[in-house]
């Protein structure tokens, strides 16, 4: 079966009181799991990170970008991932091939791959002259309430985070997404409650989109009300060019040019974001060693 566009929606529901966010990651997650071949639990951490990081993402404004960086103590070490408002996104795990036992649960187990202990780092860029900086301790590791936990404390505004990769027998991913639901002064606490029923009664994220719900219904779920307002197609993108690598060779200098092309006579430099590998022989060194000079 083919799968469906990866796409974000995001909607308002009672009277503007909720802000609701819905996307669907597949592709995405897909895409990085083959070109850094993780391993399903590595695979399912990263791709619920890389879907916190989507919705994240188009919080923002025009060129305005975010990162995340998971620091837990478990065996995958640091997933890191980028994402902006147009809907880009990119990712990575510091240990890929990581795969344990199923939890209790009979899921893969996420938070004994990330770790209980570390923390959660949020860094935005909003074009001001420093960043955004916002971290939490990790809760769970199973990273929904860890997100959960974040929009709490460090964004004082109370939300209900559902992420959920499902990975197949040959390690692709099956399907990929989440929500985010977030409450805005002037609920009364009924109103609160009956939220918070509707997201507890809410089925697994991978459940719904395995039966192939659409986001809008996974979103109607939980507030029939919502309005859908925007959509935007979710995409891996990556920034690397062989430009760029080329001029941070240039940047190490003369000496560290020059010692290159002595002992090694050739440089491979891959991109932790998209394992895109770029070589240089020793012909292109030396250009880079004339530049360097000029």
């Amino acid at each position: 079966m083919e799968k469906k566009q990866d796409r974000l929606i995001r909607g308002t529901a009672m009277d503007g009181r909720v802000r609701a966010f819905a996307v669907r990651t597949t592709q995405l997650a897909e895409e990085l799991r083959r070109r850094h071949d993780t391993y399903p639990t590595a695979t399912a951490a990263l791709g619920r990170t890389l879907t916190a990081g989507a919705i994240m993402g188009s919080m923002l404004k025009g060129n305005e970008r975010l990162t995340i960086q998971v620091k837990g103590d478990g065996p995958i070490g640091q997933i890191v991932v980028d994402a902006n408002a147009a809907g880009e996104v990119r990712g990575y795990v510091a240990e890929p091939h990581v795969h344990l036992p199923s939890n209790s649960m009979g899921k893969l187990d996420v938070a004994g791959a990330v770790g209980t202990e570390g923390f959660i780092h949020i860094i935005k860029d909003l074009g001001l002259k420093e960043p955004y900086r916002g971290s939490i301790p990790i809760i769970s590791g199973e990273l929904g309430e860890d997100f959960t936990y974040y929009f709490a404390k460090s964004e004082q505004t109370p939300s209900a985070v559902g992420l959920g990769v499902l990975v197949d027998t040959d390690n692709s991913v099956i399907v990929a997404g989440g929500f985010i639901i977030q409450l805005l002064p002037g609920l009364n606490d009924d109103e609160i409650t009956a939220i918070e029923n509707a997201v507890g009664s809410l089925p697994p994220v991978t459940a719904l989109l395995d039966q192939g719900l659409e986001l809008d219904e996974m979103l109607r779920w939980m507030l029939p009300d919502v309005r859908v307002l925007d959509e935007t197609e979710i995409r891996f993108q990556c920034e690397c060019s062989r430009e760029r690598v080329e001029k941070t060779l240039i940047s190490l200098g003369e000496s560290e040019l020059t010692q290159l092309i002595e002992e090694e006579g050739q440089a491979e430099v891959v991109c932790h974001f998209c394992n895109e590998a770029y070589q240089f022989n020793k012909d292109d060194l030396q250009n880079l060693l004339n530049q360097a000079k000029a």
